[in-house]
Formats: structure tokens, C-alpha cells, sequence
């Protein structure tokens, strides 16, 4: 198999992929000099379709519909658009070895690719139950979500057990949302977490309040403060029943995993230098091996406004990461400086007929504002951070561009509050103000 040689490689399929190869092409690439290279068999696409518009039962989303860039309003990148920009995409093939001191990355069936300058994108991967040897975890229809692929597999077992109990383990972001999936496709749906309310690394527990108490009315179980610790199954060998350590057994027909990701970072161990569970990097991507970047999920990197550094799993900071570092790589080549990666963390999800927004950072005092009931007609609220005397967080559920558009503002800018009930009166007002 002969040999590859490119310039520059992308290694990883997803989001961030995606938006490096338009910005390659925005900033000038010749035909054949960029390659991605991806164990996916399809052209990157926008992830987080796959737990939202996907899984609807009437006019889900499909493919050419969410190629990359649709999700920030960009053009839709067809596989077509990198044939005519002559961008080699390397499809179906997973590289098992990374040799970065001879700028070398060979494939599982012996293919090797030589590249001058690498990105490495290869993103995250899910944490599975049979992770941790959790009994019976590899039973049939015990489901995660990661790729288009698991979401085909899941659209097909959702037809297969329609109607039918589907128990959905973790409380976080994929919990959530899938649990709203199934719901949607009429599945008798309970979800079961350890912590003592969902979404515990952003949400609090006013904010989180509001989201039980919605799904609850939606119809989907809550079992919080207990973890699944074995399943049995039946002759077919498909899951039935999922054991509580709490003592309760659950029936199933589905259970679908969510509990946390890993990023993929393994090929590069003793190569690059590490910390915070992923790849540290400069302001510009630039890992600790001067041809080699690392963006999105992988990387660990400066967190300008916080004067700390970060590893942020949001597709927001994969979009604009990979950006960041091409438009890095292309400024060096031609010995030109650009801006610090000034990230403010962005985070939103969409649920049932839900909808939020958070910006900034969440620690310090939380003031909650305006009708957080869950059984209200028109569900608007949201929540400020304080610390240091200073706005430096805020979440909104139900904005419209505009007040999300604020909320973001007053995360960046940070202005100064003396009273938080002046705060929690104001609400949105006080972000419209800024």
C-alpha cells in the first residue's frame, strides 16, 4: 500500500473537522495538500442532531440535512464541496498508531500517512458500563449515543419496541435530551441518576427543579440517588430488567447510556504534553509538539477570562477551536500574529418545546428570576452567578435571540451587582441594560 504524503491533516471526523477544513479553504489551501482522516463513513456533520432532530418520530432530520456547517449558519458542506476544493476525505478508516516524532499515522489495515503539520480532532468517546464490569452490561439494546451509526441502531430497537419501557441511566445533558426523544416516540420513559438533581455540573438545584418537574408532567419517571449496578436479560439475550443499587428492579426494553465521555487521546500518550485529562495547548492550539495542534473535545487549553486553563466537551468551543487553530497555522506560515483564543463557555440544549442558554462561568451565589413554574403556559426564567461582587455567570430558558444575545453580553463584560435582590428583581431587565 503505497504511502500518503499531505501537508496538513486533520485526524478526526466530527464538528471541528469540519470547520477547519472551511477555514483552510477561506484562508487558502492548494488541491491535495489537506486530508481528514476519519473512522466515520460519512463527511462531518453537526453532532448534536443525533440527540435532538434525529430521533423526532415525524420529519426526524437526516443526512445532507446537518453536514457541518448548517449549525452556525453556515454553507452546508456536502462531500462534494471537498472533492471540488480538492480536500482528500479519508473515510472509513481508523488510525491505531501515532508516531508524532516521525510525523506518521498508520491505519488498521496497515495504510500509512504521512503528514508536515497535524490536527488532531479525534474528539471523545462514551463511557460504557461494561467500562466498569457492570453485570450483564452487554446485553442486546443496552444503547449510547456518539455517532450517526448508534443513532441508526437506536431509531431501528425505538420501532422494534414501540411503546415499550425504555429506562434512561444518567441525569446529564444526553439524559435529558433522550429522555425527551423517547418520550416523543410514546416510550413509557424513567430516568435514574446518583446525584441528588440532574445536570449537577451546570444546573442548580432552583434551575434543575423546573426541568424535573416539567418531565415529570411529560410523563417520564425521575429515580434519583441510585445507580444501575447489573441487568438481566431474556432467551434473545435483549435487556429486561435493570437492577437498582437501591434494591429496585426496573423493567426494560431499552436502556440507553449517558453517563460522561472520554476523549480520545490514547494514540499520543508520552508524545504530547497532557493535563486536565486532555492535551495541553497555547492561546493558538499549538500543543507541546510545535507541528502538532489539538482542538475541541481533546484539548486543554488557556481560558482567557478566568486566567486558568480548561478542557471544555461543547460543540460551541469545537467550531471555534478548530477555527482558532488553522487560522494560527496560516498566520505562523506566513509570519503574521493573530488574536488569543478569548473563549466565553457557551452551553444551550433543546427539549420537548424547552429551550436554554448558558454563558460564562457557574460558580458563586446563584439569583433566580422570573416564572420558573413547570406547569406554566409560557415557561421564561433563568439565573444569574455572582462572585466577587461580579455577574460572572448567567442561564436563560425560553429567550429569544435578543435576551440570549444579553445574557451573553453580561457573562463577557461581568459588570459589577450590589444587591442580589435588586438582581432577582431586575431579571432580565439588568442583562438588556448592559
Amino acid at each position: 500500500m503505497a504511502e500518503k504524503h499531505f501537508k496538513y491533516v486533520i485526524l478526526g471526523g466530527g464538528v471541528a473537522a469540519g470547520y477547519a477544513a472551511r477555514e483552510f479553504h477561506k484562508l487558502g489551501v492548494n488541491p491535495g495538500e489537506l486530508a481528514i482522516i476519519s473512522k466515520e463513513a460519512v463527511a462531518p456533520y453537526e453532532r448534536p442532531a443525533l440527540s435532538k432532530g434525529y430521533l423526532f418520530p415525524e420529519s426526524p432530520a437526516r443526512l445532507p440535512g446537518f453536514y457541518v456547517c448548517v449549525g452556525s449558519g453556515g454553507e452546508k458542506l456536502l462531500p462534494d464541496w471537498y472533492k471540488e476544493k480538492g480536500i482528500e476525505l479519508i473515510l472509513s478508516t481508523e488510525i491505531v498508531k501515532a508516531d508524532l516524532a516521525s510525523k506518521t499515522l498508520t491505519s488498521a489495515t496497515g495504510q500509512t500517512f504521512k503528514y508536515d503539520i497535524l490536527i488532531i480532532a479525534t474528539g471523545s468517546t462514551v463511557v460504557r458500563l461494561t467500562d466498569f464490569k457492570v453485570e450483564g452490561a452487554d446485553a442486546k439494546n443496552i444503547l449510547y449515543l456518539r455517532e450517526i451509526d448508534d443513532a441508526d441502531v437506536l431509531v431501528e430497537v425505538i420501532k422494534a419496541k414501540k411503546k415499550g419501557k425504555a429506562v434512561v441511566v444518567g441525569g446529564g445533558y444526553i439524559g435529558l435530551e433522550l429522555s425527551a426523544a423517547l418520550r416523543l416516540n410514546n416510550m413509557d420513559v424513567t430516568m435514574v441518576y446518583p446525584e441528588p438533581w440532574c445536570m449537577p455540573r451546570l444546573f442548580s438545584a432552583d434551575i434543575a427543579a423546573f426541568y424535573e418537574g416539567y418531565y415529570a408532567n411529560k410523563g417520564v419517571k425521575i429515580i434519583k440517588g441510585t445507580v444501575a449496578v447489573g441487568f438481566t436479560s431474556n432467551a434473545d439475550g435483549e435487556v429486561k430488567e435493570v437492577k437498582l443499587k437501591d434494591g429496585r428492579v426496573l423493567e426494560a426494553d431499552i436502556v440507553v447510556v449517558g453517563v460522561g465521555a472520554r476523549p480520545l487521546t490514547a494514540l499520543f500518550k508520552g508524545q504530547v504534553e497532557e493535563d486536565k485529562g486532555g492535551i495541553k495547548t497555547d492561546a493558538f492550539f499549538k500543543t507541546s509538539v510545535p507541528t502538532v495542534y489539538a482542538v475541541g473535545d481533546v484539548a486543554t487549553f488557556p481560558m482567557k477570562m478566568y486566567g486558568d486553563i480548561r478542557r471544555v466537551e461543547h460543540v460551541d468551543h469545537s467550531r471555534k477551536s478548530a477555527e482558532q487553530a488553522v487560522k494560527a497555522i496560516k498566520a505562523n506560515e506566513e509570519g503574521k500574529t493573530i488574536e488569543d483564543y478569548d473563549y466565553l463557555p457557551f452551553f444551550y440544549s433543546r427539549s420537548f418545546s424547552l429551550s436554554w442558554q448558558f454563558y460564562g462561568d457557574n460558580v458563586g451565589k446563584t439569583v433566580l428570576f422570573g416564572d420558573n413554574n413547570p406547569a406554566s403556559p409560557n415557561c421564561k426564567f433563568g439565573s444569574y452567578w455572582i462572585h466577587d461582587g461580579k455577574v460572572i455567570g448567567a442561564f436563560l430558558e425560553g429567550g429569544t435571540p435578543e435576551e440570549n444575545k444579553a445574557i451573553a453580553k453580561v457573562a463577557r463584560v461581568q459588570p459589577p451587582v450590589e444587591s442580589s435582590d435588586q438582581l432577582a428583581k431586575e431579571g432580565l431587565g439588568f442583562a438588556s441594560k448592559i
